[in-house]
């Protein structure tokens, strides 16, 4: 539909998506940046959605029963800082808007979680906010199945563009919700044909329809700037039995002179294309002003929730204590105290019964013990269930008919599983983990990131973590893997040493609100490295005294994971010789760091020699230990990787590496 006819045959609806319009191009002006195009083409579609299917209350921006609205298409940021600002979010004030993508500004150039009410989720990068939406949809359903549809029962609502749609992530979230038969999730694809670079057919010759319908979608289609067909597009979407796509066919800048071109994707700050655009429009306003009745209409779009929200809070309110409090706890991240005994009845079973075991079965024992207790946990493996060891009896498989389950079975797509992670963790009453191999964590790093600048609490259970996976190769073994993690800010990476320290970084891990976790764990068997019992979480501190020297500490050796069992040999030999010899195991060098300095002087006083001991690369915070915190820089090495691995049983490897107690041994006596 042409905009003359547009606004002939719809005028309410014009005015209203034209504020949207106009309060883009006014902002990207401001700041001489930003997407200008994105925002005036959806802003029919955007209008449709929020005027007469979303489920929303701007007064209440964290209703755990709202329906989700998600801009994949996070570089149009003012589309939705528009929508927020015009509801009558508190927060998106017209300041805001007037200062978009200005330091101190809550309005960034992408939208970021956290930062704004209404922005469910960080996106930008593209495909991660499609890819997250399988997470809220699937959360949506288990808790649907656990609570009932009376709690919970919302739509997820994506605006996705070309860019989305060719990141691979996009296939493997279509090819999870296709699968699952997520009914309540809704694609608006911005069928532009725009790219950066020019017309997609310049790159992509995809039937995006035919592609959402071989993956398990019902497909629809609608003329995006014709709010009848838009609504009916939409109605339809919402009857299907399955996920559904609609493919919006819009004009990107609608109403410019970069209407239909690359250039319309960016920043259109021209003063002459802005005046000749709002001519086009018939808004004869100023810049940044939205005429009273106008403002008024959206803000009345804004309470329309507002009974629902109120009837739903009664029926919460309904519910027996118990219920309430559960429902409360889960949506706020809390974990049940009875957790804490738990941990400590695996640790002294561990100590009193010692075996040596592989980190990631220790991890199983572990969720043994937590995942009848932590009832919002969500587990998970990408076609690695029996090696990471991440599926207890007790959680059941997520799936069509057994929405109450708590296991999923994400198939060979680690980037989709973690993207998807995030979307769990975010929509809220679900705790989710899932492993793969730690040498996928390159196929799953992207949303990784995500997960610690947004500040989310997913656990990811990266088994075979080093050489010591064998005769897999160099292919599956991480060597750099743990220094990309931790030079990750605010990601706690957890190596344990056996049985014990791996259920308390499963709880300190569990008791994260705001900063996602990485656990490694070995593929080969760890001797027991704990052996005296002790309730407090020594985890949790970071790194602590293992073993104490004996006579004059000359030497101290700091070690991860599997190798603290190599630190315990060297210190052994050591020992004979009379060499005083401290073992620090430091389980998570971020958590350490956080501990006050008196403490970390005690464990790493001046004076000894200093070796640190992991199967993995010096890089990544090694140094911070082995050349800092009082230490002598010419009494201080490493044992671990320089080079990939290669194929064979894992012994050979650590022999042929240089990675044994012997090597220690002959590196301390150097430094000495």
């Amino acid at each position: 539909m042409d905009i003359a006819t547009l606004r002939a045959q719809h005028p309410d609806h014009w005015r209203l998506a034209t504020a949207i319009r106009v309060l883009t191009l006014d902002a990207v002006a401001a700041a001489k940046s930003g997407h200008s195009g994105m925002p005036m083409g959806m802003a029919d579609v955007a209008t449709v959605l929020f005027k007469n299917h979303l489920k929303f209350d701007a007064s209440a921006p964290d209703w755990a029963d709202r329906d989700r609205f998600i801009l994949s298409a996070g570089h149009g940021s003012m589309l939705i800082y528009s929508l927020l600002h015009l509801t009558g979010y508190a927060d998106t004030t017209l300041e805001q808007i007037k200062n978009f993508r200005q330091w101190g500004a809550i309005t960034a150039g992408h939208p970021e979680y956290g930062h704004v009410k209404g922005v469910e989720t960080t996106t930008g990068p593209l495909g991660q906010g499609i890819a997250n939406s399988v997470g809220f949809a699937m959360a949506e359903e288990h808790l649907r199945a656990r609570w009932g549809s009376k709690i919970q029962s919302h739509y997820t609502y994506v605006i996705a563009g070309d860019g989305c749609l060719m990141e691979g992530v996009s296939q493997e979230a279509i090819g999870i919700a296709g699968r699952q038969k997520l009914s309540k999730l809704i694609v608006l694809w911005d069928d532009n044909g725009i790219t950066i670079d020019g017309k997609v057919s310049l790159s992509d010759v995809t039937d995006q329809k035919a592609r959402f319908a071989a993956s398990g979608w019902d497909v629809f289609e609608c003329d995006g700037h014709d709010p009848a067909d838009i609504d009916r597009a939409i109605t339809e979407a919402k009857a299907s039995p399955r996920p559904a796509m609609v493919a919006c066919k819009t004009h990107i800048a609608l109403g410019s002179s970069a209407q239909d071109t690359s250039k319309g994707h960016g920043a259109l700050t021209d003063a002459k294309l802005i005046a000749d655009t709002r001519e086009v429009y018939g808004w004869e306003h100023g810049a940044f002003v939205i005429p009273a009745d106008i403002k008024a209409e959206w803000e009345a779009i804004g309470r329309r929730g507002a009974a629902e929200r109120a009837e739903w809070e009664a029926r919460i309110a309904a519910l027996a204590p118990a219920k309430q409090a559960e429902f409360h706890r889960i949506f706020a991240r809390e974990i049940p105290k009875r957790l804490a005994a738990a941990i400590r009845k695996v640790k002294k079973d561990a100590i009193e019964n010692p075996k040596a075991m592989a980190s990631r079965s220790a991890s199983e024992v572990a969720l043994n013990a937590i995942n009848p207790i932590v009832t919002d946990t969500f587990g998970g493996s990408a076609d690695l269930t029996g090696s990471n060891n991440t599926k207890t009896g007790d959680l059941g498989a997520f799936d069509i008919d057994t929405r109450k389950g708590r296991y999923m079975y994400w198939g060979i797509r680690e980037h989709g599983m973690a993207a998807a992670m995030n979307g769990m963790a975010l929509h809220g009453g679900v705790r989710p983990y899932s492993g793969t191999f730690m040498a996928f964590t390159d196929y799953a790093r992207p949303s990784m990131r995500l997960s610690a600048l947004m500040g989310i609490p997913v656990t990811y259970v990266m088994t075979h973590d080093s050489i010591g996976l064998g005769e897999d190769g160099p292919t599956h073994q991480p060597v750099e893997h743990l220094a990309i993690s931790r030079a990750t800010p605010n990601t706690l990476v957890f190596r344990p040493a056996d049985l014990v320290e791996t259920a308390e970084a499963w709880e300190v891990s569990l008791e994260q609100k705001t900063t996602p976790s990485v656990i490694s764990l070995s593929r080969q068997n760890l001797k027991p490295a704990r052996t005296a019992n002790t309730a407090k979480n020594l985890v949790a501190q970071g790194g602590y005294v293992l073993a104490e020297a004996e006579g004059k500490r000359q030497v101290i050796l700091i070690a991860t994971g599997s190798e603290v069992e190599i630190a315990l040999e060297a210190r052994e030999m050591l020992q004979a010789e009379g060499i005083g010899t401290r073992v620090v195991s430091m389980p998570c060098m971020e958590l350490f760091a956080q501990q006050d300095e008196a403490y970390r002087k005690r464990v790493l006083p001046a004076g000894p020699a200093r070796i640190g001991i992991e199967a993995g690369v010096r890089a990544g915070g090694w140094d911070q230990w082995l050349l800092g915190e009082r230490a002598n820089t010419k009494k201080s090495d490493f044992v671990g990787m320089a080079s990939f691995g290669a194929s064979a049983p894992y012994q050979t490897l650590y022999e042929k590496f240089g990675i044994t107690a012997e090597a220690v041994v002959e590196k301390a006596k150097a430094l000495i």
